[in-house]
């Protein structure tokens, strides 16, 4: 997964997507990073879909610093559900993050050259997310 990514998504458009019960502006936004707030699909207690802001990065609840949340950006899908920094998360607090794209870059000796990866037809990418109820 990236370390970077950018938002653009028309917010009606995201509302039928993602079967929001109500509509929520989403400001364009082309350089995310870890520990900014992004837009994410979860669902309510009463089984709606809302669009909300949560933090980059995770906190497990029993985490002493917060600043534990910038080493967990990204969690890989074959060891999630053993590590005990995931687990929880993953069964019961999963979520959706819209985007337009994302950056990788190209290590090319001493420089980096990013690379934006997207749809061809400009349409949205859903990362799957884990969220905490902290930060």
């Amino acid at each position: 997964m990236c370390g970077r990514f950018v938002i653009d998504v028309d917010p009606n458009f995201a509302q039928s997507i993602y079967s929001l019960t109500s509509v929520r502006v989403l400001q364009p936004r082309y350089n995310i990073a870890p520990s900014q707030k992004v837009p994410a699909v979860r669902e309510t207690d009463t089984g709606e879909h809302e669009l909300t802001q949560l933090r980059w990065g995770l906190v497990p609840h029993w985490a002493k610093d917060l600043k534990i949340g910038y080493k967990m950006i990204n969690a890989r899908s074959e060891t999630a559900s053993k590590k005990p920094s995931f687990r929880q998360a993953l069964k019961h607090r999963r979520c959706v993050i819209p985007a337009s794209g994302f950056y990788e870059w190209e290590k090319r000796s001493k420089e980096k050259i990013p690379h934006y990866i997207h749809m061809q037809d400009g349409g949205v990418m859903s990362f799957a997310g884990l969220w905490a109820g902290r930060w």
